[in-house]
């Protein structure tokens, strides 16, 4: 067999294999991911949320003081986003951490604006965060585990490839 017709052979077997290096790792890569306020969240309950997760809550609240990078008067939901993210960050990233009677949901997208940096958590590499499933799927895609679709779409078509090429490649 040429050289060529060899490396060509590695590279398909080695591109054949990935989904199994995957399945063993989880699956999915890592996700980084936030808690924000809901967009039709009302401002008032928002408002009680935020006090909460301010004061009881332990969230840290400083940057949202007048002053802070993240000091937004204009809008409560930006401000009670980077409370509620905080929180759901400190008490280790479950569905119920960032629930706040129902104003907020976890998201893919950085909330982040101007100067004003959330920090985010990263999900397990299953997929997940900490063991669990968002209650909201806003901002997180399908509501069903797809986590398995790549490892299918993979197979279909590479295994036949590898076989004709092996077959009739000579």
């Amino acid at each position: 067999m040429s050289t060529s017709k060899s490396l060509v052979l590695a590279l398909l077997l080695l591109l054949g294999l990935s989904p199994l290096f995957e399945a063993a790792n989880g699956g999915t890569p890592p996700q980084e991911l936030w808690c924000v306020a809901k967009n039709n969240a009302e401002d008032a309950s928002l408002q009680v949320a935020l006090d909460w997760a301010c004061g009881a809550g332990g969230a840290d609240c400083g940057p949202i003081q007048n002053g802070g990078p993240c000091y937004d008067p204009s809008s409560v939901q930006n401000t009670a986003s980077f409370a509620f993210n905080d929180y759901f960050l400190k008490h280790g990233m479950t569905d119920d951490s960032c629930n706040f009677n129902n104003n907020a949901a976890v998201t893919s997208q950085n909330p982040s604006f101007g100067n004003c940096k959330f920090h985010s958590g990263m999900t397990g590499s299953n997929g997940s965060f900490s063991g669990s499933t968002p209650s909201s799927s806003v901002g997180l895609g399908p509501s069903e585990d797809l986590s398995g679709c790549r490892k299918v779409s993979w197979g279909w078509w590479l295994w036949p490839l590898m076989f004709m090429v092996s077959v009739f490649g000579s």
